[in-house]
């Protein structure tokens, strides 16, 4: 169930992201994939009824790997929050700097007056 919820979130997003021609809507469509991205790492790891998976003695070896969560993703999903963030800042400033020179967040106006400068 989770996994049809993370694919209907990242197909919204994928929709936003083709068929919207303003940067701002692009930029939320893309900050909505990353997120489903994350979810789906996360639900990957994820192991019903799981422990942490901190190891405190030898004998604890075979019960952590049988049965603890997988912190793999959970690390992943941290560096990607990470990136993402700093992507984000990146594509908002872009835009902002986009808006300040053409005067429109729209796609199409700005390679419209792009080409009345060349």
């Amino acid at each position: 169930m989770l996994y049809i919820l993370t694919s209907f979130l990242f197909l919204i997003g994928l929709f936003g992201i083709i068929t919207q021609r303003n940067l701002i809507k692009i930029i939320i469509s893309i900050s909505i994939v990353e997120n489903a991205v994350n979810m789906f790492l996360v639900i990957a790891g994820y192991r019903n009824n799981g422990i942490a998976p901190i190891l405190t003695s030898e004998a604890d070896k075979a019960v952590i790997t049988a049965q603890s969560v997988d912190p793999f993703p959970q690390a992943m999903v941290i560096t990607s929050i990470v990136i993402g963030l700093s992507v984000l800042a990146l594509m908002v400033a872009i835009s902002l700097r986009l808006y300040h020179t053409y005067g429109t967040y729209n796609i199409d106006e700005i390679i419209k007056k792009q080409k009345e400068r060349s």
